[in-house]
């Protein structure tokens, strides 16, 4: 795959200094213990990849990373036991291989594709290209990432306790807007103390059953 209008070779300098040097973003930064060095072979690998793909090659982040049409597709980065070529979207990629991971507990839209070893890359190349072109296609087509999702407060006990003693409270808050809830959860379990918590959740039952936020006049 190369995209229309590209050479398909257009490799940075910067990228080159990365790769000597390493990233620099730690004390570790131009000296044999960086991460960079640790997989260098492999980062070599999928760089040929990406610059073969027709993507532009530039550096962000202090990491190598490809765009496309000015927008951002994917980051190589290295990391102390893999390196991985992050996806921005990549969790609006189709992924068939089932290569794709998420960084984190809380990622919503990025997906990593990680490598241990050149013969990893490799082997795993055609997968590679195939994601690069549902990337490029995903950001041609404007695609926007789905809204995130905000994760969910727990209940605080005190507010349990009030939703037993006045059930036509509970079925007045599980009512209301995911927004207005997650509102009030916040402002109950700000205090440390629990006679604040329970204080404020005295204040905010009016409005409540009322129907409003906690915010709304």
């Amino acid at each position: 795959m190369a995209l229309e209008g590209s050479t398909g070779w257009n490799p940075h300098p910067q990228v080159d200094l990365y790769l000597q040097q390493g990233c620099m973003r730690c004390r570790l930064g131009g000296t044999p213990d960086c991460k960079v060095h640790r997989w260098e072979e492999v980062l070599k690998e999928l760089r040929a990849i990406l610059l073969a793909s027709g993507l532009k090659e530039e550096v962000k982040w202090r990491q190598p990373c490809y765009t496309c049409e000015g927008r951002n597709v994917v980051i190589l980065s290295a990391f102390k036991d893999y390196c991985a070529l992050n996806f921005l979207k990549g969790g609006m990629i189709e992924d068939r291989h089932g290569f794709l991971e998420k960084p984190g507990e809380h990622t919503q839209v990025g997906r990593q594709m990680r490598f241990r070893s050149a013969d990893e890359v490799k082997a795993r190349e055609a997968a590679i290209r195939e994601y690069l072109e549902q990337a490029v296609e995903i950001e041609r087509g404007g695609k926007a990432a789905p809204p995130r999702e905000a994760p969910d407060l727990p209940v605080p006990d005190e507010l349990l306790r009030k939703f037993e003693e006045m059930p036509e409270l509970r079925r007045a808050f599980e009512s209301l807007t995911p927004g207005r809830r997650r509102a009030y959860l916040m402002h109950v379990s700000a205090p440390k103390q629990s006679k604040t918590r329970a204080a404020r959740i005295e204040k905010c039952i009016p409005m409540i059953l009322a129907g409003k936020g906690l915010y709304d006049r």
